[in-house]
């Protein structure tokens, strides 16, 4: 038996056998939407306010508040909810229903914003008047340290120290962040590699950001390589993922395995012998379900 906190982490790792051409090269991607709420952010979010509960920061009486693309304040809604904490959630308009729908059933308070960086505007103003705590994912270094203390470990114990490359879409950064910091330090020449949209791509999850709202906890030298991915590449590749692996994920997640096939393409070209790629698939796709993702 275990409460839901319990259960936040430790996720599977699945070979993905089908997609990938190069029977020499071990492509594998950690199942985050196991998580309790659906997704990677679950880890961060149960970090962020649990830091702020234990530094006695948050106290009795103090609502929370963030800005999310959506998974992120699906976590925060089910975390809050389990401490007995109130949070409002500024979200893109553009945002599936499912999400907002999601949010709501866990008690939140959401309030629709023009794009995520209007929204990070208005939480940081509300918060700016002393009624809400803000979790600031983009700058809060909980966010980050959840996955240095899990995911990391979990992808080296569970690869028998074999990860060769780690691939990552690039949002807020924590995952990336996080996991590249535990991987060096197990070894050096394991590879980090990002995943951002080409320019006028719409990735759910992915961003490319402008310089003014950089995510702070973002440090490029944690990063080897960053490949972009275009909207239609990540469409077809979570399509690909459902249809052709049985692993029903978000956009976010698409786009970081089409990058991971790119790269075993390369690795093949260069005569490579042999390499472990884990991937991270982000988050679950039911939530995408509206939007026409697999219509």
């Amino acid at each position: 038996m275990a409460t839901l906190l319990e259960l936040v982490g430790n996720t599977p790792l699945v070979e993905l056998n089908r997609l990938n051409a190069h029977s020499q090269y071990k492509l594998y991607g950690k199942l985050e939407g196991n998580n309790p709420g659906g997704s990677v952010k679950d880890r961060a979010a149960y970090s962020m306010i649990r830091g702020y509960i234990d530094r006695g920061e948050w106290k009795p009486g103090m609502k929370l508040i963030e800005a999310t693309s959506g998974n992120t304040g699906i976590a925060l809604a089910m975390i809050a909810s389990l401490f007995g904490i109130e949070i409002e959630l500024a979200l893109p308009a553009n945002s599936t229903k499912e999400r907002v729908q999601t949010m709501e059933a866990f008690g939140a308070k959401v309030t629709l914003t023009e794009t995520i960086e209007a929204g990070r505007d208005y939480v940081e103003a509300k918060a700016a008047t002393g009624e809400f705590l803000l979790v600031n994912q983009f700058a809060n270094p909980d966010n980050y340290l959840a996955h240095y203390r899990t995911t990391g470990p979990e992808i080296w114990r569970d690869t028998a120290g074999q990860v060769t490359h780690f691939v990552s879409s690039m949002g807020t950064t924590g995952t990336i962040m996080g996991t590249s910091r535990y991987l060096k330090e197990q070894n050096p020449d394991v590879q980090i590699i990002g995943c951002q949209p080409t320019d006028g791509s719409s990735i759910p999850g992915i961003r490319k950001w402008p310089v003014e709202y950089l995510p702070q906890i973002f440090d490029p030298s944690r990063v080897d390589r960053v490949m972009e991915v275009s909207q239609e590449q990540a469409t077809h590749m979570t399509r690909e993922l459902a249809r052709v692996e049985g692993v029903f994920a978000g956009m976010s997640s698409g786009g970081g395995v089409h990058a991971a096939l790119r790269l075993i393409d390369e690795l093949a070209e260069q005569g490579v012998e042999s390499a472990t790629i884990v991937c991270i698939i982000c988050d679950r796709g039911d939530r995408y379900l509206s939007s026409g993702l697999f219509a």
